[in-house]
């Protein structure tokens, strides 16, 4: 089994206009469809996610895209499979993609803490997200 960078997966998934990058796209592509069996880690999913919406700007639907694509791909593993299944639908549902994921990880926990009252506490009070997210105070 072959684990993935963030940077392999970025190159998979982005176009770019120069010549460097486009060879490693190319070696991104190969790798990736080549049948092996790869592995990616949530830190990556993380870096990933982050990446795609902050550094290229790209919009939560082509986010959506890439991450239900990789998803998809029959000969990738993920660290935590039922995480990331619920980030991305949470996700899709207007959740920060991080918050989802790091609840995600918590299924174990009676209780999330957090101070982000306003777009994570509230809006999984309102979805009934288990286990219950509360604001410390």
């Amino acid at each position: 089994m072959i684990g993935l960078d963030t940077n392999v997966l970025a190159r998979y998934y982005v176009a770019s206009p120069d010549a460097a990058t486009q060879q490693q796209s190319v070696l991104a592509q190969k790798l990736i469809e080549s049948g092996k069996k790869l592995f990616v880690s949530k830190s990556v999913l993380l870096e990933l996610e982050w990446v795609l919406r902050g550094y290229y700007k790209c919009p939560v639907a082509d986010v959506l895209t890439v991450l239900r694509h990789l998803q998809a791909l029959p000969n990738v593993e993920f660290e935590d499979r039922f995480g990331l299944d619920w980030s991305i639908d949470a996700l899709a549902d207007g959740f920060d993609f991080s918050d989802a994921l790091h609840h995600a990880s918590y299924r174990q926990c009676k209780q999330v803490a957090t101070f982000d009252d306003r777009k994570f506490a509230r809006r999984a009070l309102s979805r009934a997200w288990k286990p219950p997210v509360t604001v410390v105070t």
